[in-house]
Parts: structure tokens; sequence; C-alpha cells
């Protein structure tokens, strides 16, 4: 690579997110290129940063492609977690999933049973306390020896037994394994370091063009975070741009099929210890009506900009504890207007004045301790960030465009977890090798593809939380 003004690589990574990061990683250690990532943020400071840092195997139906993949992005952070001496705290607590409906109590048992045969693990059913006695509590930390598959609880009082801060409707319980979180910003840094050491270069900037000779990427033109221009030749450009992908990929000649929804979380302190701090993150799979008094609730169903308020809300409630030790932080996430979608992603994000309020309220309806929070709301954190997707919620991992032009984007809220192994296929990709048989189910070709256009049309649930 040479100096300013004019530079040469072998590949320009655009987006120093988690994708793009691990991108660079794969290709300048794992494949020793010359790579430069081009970010006008700081690395891991636009979307990766709003991340809640859970991870998971459990992705149930329509095949086994995101089982697969995710189990392969799973062992590659195994792997670095080992290397690092867990420099990123990865843990293995699970995602916890809970009902008050019996009807969702059957999915869950069908959607287990799907999951385990499509890659993600024995499932173990228990209908008694003296069945759940062989149920094994996760570890705080780490995540040697700790069970896969699920543990599936149909017996009130089992729950009780071992989820006793849980609401006492709650009548089935699926404890996923292969599932936790880890410090996505020390993951991130952990990358980073790597990759300069392998001789990788972050620039500062924004990407202004991809220009082409005869059809194929020549360089990328970016716009320094001084004022001034470097073109930077290379035959490979690599479109990790998160929210902003779309209007990158246009630069390739490509009109990526992605929108953005904006997605939110609070951070609480539960001085009241009502969380469980050893538990897993957690979901209640039930739609979720808020509690009001009379007066509350005609006073909401009057005003046509609250009476949605009234109204019985989607499922998805989830939390998890965050921080060890002392710590009495507790993230809460409900996704109640996922309909807003945007095209051109709004930065800073359109602010939601009701949303403390309602995810404490709705989180009552899971664990019926945090009532005292909403007698007297606390001061809770909010921020949030961009879940950019495809309509089935699968990422876009491949050639998009021009010759030498690819995408690595559409990771809606699973970034972290997929990024590993999105690295890997990609740099495969480039390189010519190591090609896993679930790329298909990532390339934008799918697209094209009258029988994968049908099966869209059926396709259901897509595993967003």
């Amino acid at each position: 690579m040479s100096g300013a003004g004019a530079m040469t690589a072998d590949v320009v990574v655009c987006g120093a997110g988690i994708a793009g990061l691990a991108a660079a990683h794969a290709l300048a250690v794992g494949q020793a290129l010359r790579v430069v990532i081009v970010s006008e943020h700081a690395p891991m400071a636009l979307t990766s940063d709003k991340s809640t840092e859970a991870y998971r195997n459990w992705w149930p139906g329509p095949d086994d492609a995101m089982v697969r993949f995710m189990n392969r992005s799973i062992d590659i952070l195994e792997q670095w977690a080992e290397h690092s001496g867990n420099r990123f705290l990865l843990n293995r607590r699970g995602y916890v999933y809970a009902t008050a409906r019996a009807e969702k109590a059957a999915e869950f048992e069908a959607s287990a049973a799907l999951a385990s045969a499509q890659g993600a693990g024995p499932v173990r059913r228990y209908a008694s306390v003296a069945e759940a006695s062989s149920y094994v509590r996760s570890a705080s930390m780490g995540w040697k020896d700790h069970p896969d598959g699920a543990d599936l609880f149909f017996d009130r009082e089992a729950i009780r037994a071992h989820f006793p801060w849980l609401s006492s409707d709650v009548c089935a319980v699926l404890h996923a394994r292969r599932c936790g979180w880890l410090s996505g910003q020390q993951l991130g840094m952990q990358l980073l370091e790597e990759f300069r050491a392998a001789g990788g270069v972050l620039v500062e900037g924004r990407v202004e063009a991809v220009p082409q000779v005869g059809g194929r990427v020549s360089g990328v033109r970016v716009a320094l975070a001084g004022g001034a221009g470097v073109e930077i030749a290379c035959p490979v450009f690599v479109n990790a741009a998160g929210p902003h992908a779309r209007q990158v990929g246009a630069m390739c000649g490509m009109d990526l099929p992605l929108f953005s929804e904006a997605h939110y979380k609070i951070a609480v302190e539960d001085v009241h210890g009502v969380v469980d701090r050893g538990t897993g993150l957690v979901i209640l799979d039930d739609p979720v009506p808020l509690a009001w008094s009379d007066d509350e609730r005609v006073e909401l169903a009057a005003d046509s900009d609250t009476a949605w308020l009234t109204k019985s809300l989607p499922a998805g409630i989830h939390l998890r504890p965050e921080g060890y030790g002392a710590s009495k932080t507790v993230l809460m996430l409900w996704d109640y207007h996922g309909d807003h979608r945007y095209d051109v992603p709004e930065f800073p994000l359109p602010e939601d004045p009701y949303y403390s309020e309602v995810v404490l309220r709705g989180m009552c309806a899971l664990a019926p301790g945090l009532a005292p929070y909403v007698e007297r709301l606390p001061h809770c954190y909010v921020d949030g960030g961009y879940y950019t997707k495809t309509v089935e919620n699968r990422p876009l991992i491949g050639p998009a465009g021009a010759d030498g032009a690819y995408v690595c984007a559409a990771f809606s809220g699973f970034g972290l977890m997929a990024a590993p192994a999105a690295a890997e296929l990609l740099a495969g990709q480039i390189v010519g090798r190591g090609r896993p048989e679930y790329e298909r189910a990532f390339l934008l070709s799918r697209y094209e593809d009258a029988e994968y256009r049908e099966i869209l049309g059926r396709w259901g649930g897509t595993g967003q939380l």
C-alpha cells in the first residue's frame, strides 16, 4: 500500500462494524491479503455498538441452513475465545423462551423437534418435578462442558422450582442451550488488533464511488475525514455497510433488496433483585395487553396517538442481565412497532417517548416482581439501532453487482453471532475455495430462482425475535 493520494489493496471493505471487521480479519489474517477498511465511523460505533450481544444456534425451519451456519459461527467464536483466554467474555447461558398459552407450549415442542432434527442438538423433556431434577443450570461464565440442544419444561411446579421469578401463569419453558452472549466491543477490538498486526489498514473516510473498468471493480474513491480524497486501486470491494448497505450497493450497480427497522432497548438498574442474575436471555413468546387503571385506559383510548397502548401488543418481550459481579443492570427489549420500516435509515433514530414505560409495563407479564418499577418509573437508559434485513430475514453474502463486488450485510439483529461464519464464507468466495453447502441460502442469486420465490410466499416465521 502506498501513501496519501494513491493506495493499492487486494480488497477494500466498506464498514467497520462487526461484519466489516470480521470480513477484513478473515481476508487479512486468514488469507494473507492486503486489506483496507474504509469507515466514516469509529469501529463498532454505529449499529454493532447497540447490540444486545447475544448468540444462538436455535433457528427452527424452514430448512437447516441457519442452524448449520450459526453452529459454524459459534464454533469459530469458541475458537477465538480459547485463543484469547476468553477476552470477550463468551458465556453459554442459553435463551429461555416462556409462554402462558397451551397452544404455544405445543408449538415449543414442535419447533424443538424441528430444530433438533436440523442440528441444534437433543431435546430433554420434563413433565414433572422428578424428571426436571436432571436439569443442569447454566454456569454464569464460559462455554465448555455445557449442554447443547434444549430443555423443555411442561410442568408448572418444575418451572417454579427452576425459574421462580417468572410469572406463575407460565406453563411451558424452552431453554435453548447453545446460546448466550459476549462482549461485542471486546470481540471487535480483538479482530481489529489482529487485522492490523497482519498489515491491515483502517482509513477514516466515506466511500464516494466504486469505479469500474469493463464491468469490473477497479478501485474505490474515498472522501477522507479531513476533506481530502484518496483513490484506492483494488480488484475487490466488499459492501459491509450495515444500514447503509443498500445505498453502497447502488455504487456497484445493484439495488439490494434490503430495508431497515428501528429497534430500541433500555438498561434498568434492578435494585430490588427481581431478575435472576444467572439466567440466560429470557423471552416471553406471548402477546401482552398492558395493565392500566380504568381512568388511564379511557384517557389513552380517547387520543388517536395513544389508543394503540390499550390494545394487545406483539409477542417478543425479552431481557437479560448485563454485567457481572455487583452489577444490577438488566437489558430489556420489545419490538412492538417492528412495522416502522426505512429504505433510508435516519440518524439519530426517531425517538419513542413511550418506550421505557411500555417495556417496563409489558415486562410485568413475564416477571410480576418488576411491578414496583412501574409504580415509580426508574431512570432508564434508552438506545437502539437498525435491523437491516431481507424479506425472509436471511443475510446476503456473496457477489453483488459488478465483477469483484461483494455484499456481506442484512444481518438484522444477529450480526455479532453471524459475523464469524459470514466472514469465513465471504473469504472463501473471494479466493475461490472453502464454500459450504449453506452458501446457497445466502447468495443474492437465490431471488432469481422461481421455486425459491414461491417458497417465500409461504415462508412463515423467520426466527426474528
